[in-house]
């Protein structure tokens, strides 16, 4: 059973920012991406690599996104994550996510301290699944 921090994260968030969001259909970002939006979240997708020519909004960074984001979803590698953490303290969310296999207590440290959540290797559609039985 998950603990209620992360399903009351989830009730009381309405968009994410998936970083590593992958154009391919098949890849996990996406399903994970395309699971999140049939649940009710607006989904905000990341990468530098990807152009406007796609189905969701994509930004080159999570400082781009004009909106609040109250979930940094991340699909990158635990070594790519120091990189994130100063745009994650400048759109201050309510949670990072770091799914399954991704983790990196040390850089992680400013935002627990800044008072986001963060949840670290754990899938956010498999935890949602179990919170509300999407």
């Amino acid at each position: 059973m998950y603990n209620s921090s992360e399903c009351e994260l989830l009730k009381n968030s309405k968009r994410i920012a998936v970083v590593g969001l992958s154009r391919n259909p098949f890849k996990t970002s996406r399903m994970i991406a395309d699971y999140l939006i049939s649940n009710g979240y607006e989904i905000a997708g990341v990468n530098p690599n990807l152009d406007g020519d796609f189905d969701l909004p994509v930004f080159k960074s999570l400082t781009d996104i004009p909106y609040r984001i109250d979930i940094v979803n991340i699909f990158r590698r635990s070594e790519d994550i120091p990189g994130l953490i100063p745009d994650i303290l400048k759109i201050n969310p309510r949670g990072v996510w770091l799914q399954i296999g991704i983790r990196n207590d040390e850089a992680v440290a400013p935002l627990i301290k800044n008072g986001i959540t963060v949840i670290q290797d754990e899938c956010i559609k498999i935890v949602h699944s179990m919170c509300f039985g999407g």
